[in-house]
């Protein structure tokens, strides 16, 4: 067998493999960007919904809560 065709296929291969890496790096990078935006976005809604209650909290009357009360349920027969 003649080395030139074995090298020949070799060198073929080579640009595929690299367009296939250069599109798992770049998918990767997309998916990790897409991970960390979600991470962030929570704890920014989090720190939102804890500056809403803790304010829901202070304009509350002192009295308790409402939902504190036992409640009883009443079924019809």
């Amino acid at each position: 067998m003649d080395l030139q065709i074995l090298w020949d296929a070799l060198l073929s291969i080579i640009p595929p493999a690299l367009v296939g890496v250069l599109f798992y790096v770049i998918m990767r990078g997309i998916f990790r960007a897409d991970a960390t935006e979600r991470k962030v976005y929570s704890e920014i809604e989090a720190e939102m919904r804890a500056a809403r209650d803790a304010e829901v909290v202070a304009k509350a009357p002192k009295s308790g809560p409402k939902s504190a009360q036992k409640v009883t349920k009443t079924t019809k027969k």
